[in-house]
């Protein structure tokens, strides 16, 4: 099925420079938004960015229904554009747009509306080593009642911004023993707003005794490691790349499965199993070389320097050699075309 968006395009602006501007504070031109009413998704546009005006009984501002996704746009080497897995991206949206009872985005909407997007903004993709457009589709109720419901209308929107290194520096991250992110049965394997709503006092406390994140651990036990800060984690040890498996309280990376698939085509070794943080420190205290890192979207990569528990900080290998960063290497050489696409992750304007 085809999907036909209305294009309201606005005069064209020279894009300077954006690489001082801090994330997420400059949008492009222009932004997507489709509405859903009488059961289906309708009305599909392309317009100026520009405020949005919201009934004060939206249903999403009292109840939380309310999903986004993260995903980026990249300049290749020979100047097309290219969306990095955005079919990986859908899956996950779907996923949590049906947890969170809201009616699903069709795919071929979704994808017809980042091609036609991207393309119109696509002099806004840095050029840039470590740039990229960071793209942001969301879904919220919009329907104008107060009472706890599903609602029946919803707005889909797509918006993006010039992004760059997100964390300009390797972390120290505090290892979390009171305060959870997720729990079996919950929203943790979703990517709704109210799991970062949630996590947003552990990690002021963290910061306020001199941390940049915090490192989640299980609500059972709070023993097995879980997300680092808003990122999947990921650790090296023995040559080893290991991270949590997925499950009810994580989220599905595609920066993590990407990592994977990367660290196996390249004949890694890789275990996916539940970590102990205790095994962690073990390790560190033993001096072995041990990584970490969190894997996400927005940062890609974000090193990890110092895990700290109860007071007491371990530090972790930030060489040249580490192999968090031939991954990252290999990861962006896909992404600019420097390197085969084997997997078929992107897709070219």
């Amino acid at each position: 099925m085809e999907y036909s968006i209305a294009i309201q395009p606005q005069v064209k602006r020279e894009v300077k420079d954006t690489s001082s501007i801090p994330f997420g504070q400059q949008p492009t031109e222009h932004m997507f938004i489709a509405e859903y009413k009488d059961g289906q998704w309708q009305n599909s546009r392309i317009v100026p960015f520009a405020n949005l005006t919201l009934s004060p009984f939206a249903l999403c501002l009292h109840y939380g229904q309310t999903v986004f996704e993260g995903m980026k746009a990249f300049l290749m080497n020979d100047g097309r554009v290219n969306i990095f897995r955005p079919d990986k991206h859908y899956e996950r949206f779907a996923l949590s747009l049906e947890r969170m009872c809201i009616p699903v985005v069709p795919k071929g909407l979704f994808t017809e509306a980042l091609h036609q997007l991207i393309q119109l903004d696509s002099a806004w993709v840095p050029n840039h080593p470590h740039g990229s457009l960071y793209i942001r589709p969301f879904v919220f109720a919009s329907e104008s009642k107060l009472g706890v419901k599903a609602a029946d209308e919803y707005i889909f929107m797509i918006v993006c911004t010039p992004a760059y290194q997100y964390y300009t520096k390797p972390l120290k991250v505090k290892v979390e023993e009171k305060f959870v992110r997720a729990a079996d049965g919950g929203t943790g394997a979703t990517k709704c707003g109210g799991n970062y709503g949630g996590a947003l006092y552990p990690t002021k406390l963290a910061r306020e005794a001199g941390y940049d994140q915090v490192l989640w651990t299980d609500s059972k036990t709070h023993e097995l490691i879980e997300e680092s800060g808003t990122m999947n984690g990921m650790f090296v040890v023995n040559d080893t790349l290991l991270t949590p498996p997925l499950s009810g309280t994580i989220l599905d990376g595609i920066t993590r499965d990407s990592m994977l698939a990367i660290a196996n085509d390249m004949g890694i070794k890789t275990d996916v199993r539940p970590i102990r943080y205790k095994e962690i420190i073990e390790a560190l205290e033993n001096g072995k070389k041990v990584e970490a890192f969190g894997a996400g979207t927005a940062a890609v990569i974000a090193p990890i320097e110092i895990i700290a528990v109860n007071g007491k900080e371990y530090k972790c290998y930030l060489g040249e050699d580490a192999l968090m960063y031939k991954l990252q290497k290999v990861l962006l050489n896909i992404r600019k075309g420097g390197a085969v696409d084997k997997h078929n992750w992107n897709y070219i304007i």
